[in-house]
């Protein structure tokens, strides 16, 4: 029995050493037949065997929508269209005073006797020139909402404000 004894201990401790060493070779990690480098994850100086996959249709980012913009030349002043009653008054060179009816339709203004003419941007900035009895007229101002404001000045010196209601 002592030989029977003595042989089951050998192989016992042959079956140790060969699967301690077998699990040696794995590494604390682990491994796979044919894997003889061990390293952390990205650091393999080697590149991939194939290039990563594009990207499902459904993973792409939306792409960016351009909004329309429009060219100073072509006004705006949707909001702004209408009759407006636009009264002026001197006040530097002159005491004159006057009340004229305009017209805003597609960023431009003109006025009921077709003396003058203005355009008038999305913003509200309006920008104009005229002539009256001969005299040449320039304005510049802001409409906002319903009503809006001004200055003007004339050719012969007189300059002064204006105040404009949406009518």
């Amino acid at each position: 029995m002592d030989m029977f004894l003595r042989s089951g201990l050998m192989i016992s401790a042959a079956t140790v050493l060969l699967s301690g060493s077998a699990a040696f070779a794995q590494g604390a990690t682990g491994g796979s037949l044919g894997n003889d480098t061990k390293t952390l994850s990205g650091s393999t100086p080697q590149s991939r065997a194939a290039p990563p996959a594009r990207r499902e249709r459904s993973e792409r980012p939306a792409p960016r929508r351009q909004t329309a913009t429009r060219s100073r030349s072509e006004g705006g002043g949707g909001s702004f269209d209408g009759v407006w009653s636009i009264s002026s008054a001197g006040t530097s060179g002159c005491t004159d005073t006057l009340t004229e009816q305009f017209v805003v339709a597609g960023g431009r203004m003109t006025g009921s006797n077709g003396n003058g003419s203005a355009t008038v941007s999305a913003n509200g900035a309006v920008r104009g020139s005229g002539n009256y009895s001969g005299i040449g007229v320039t304005s510049q101002g802001r409409l906002s909402g319903r009503s809006g404001s001004g200055t003007f000045q004339r050719s012969d010196g007189c300059s002064g404000r204006w105040v404009a209601s949406k009518q």
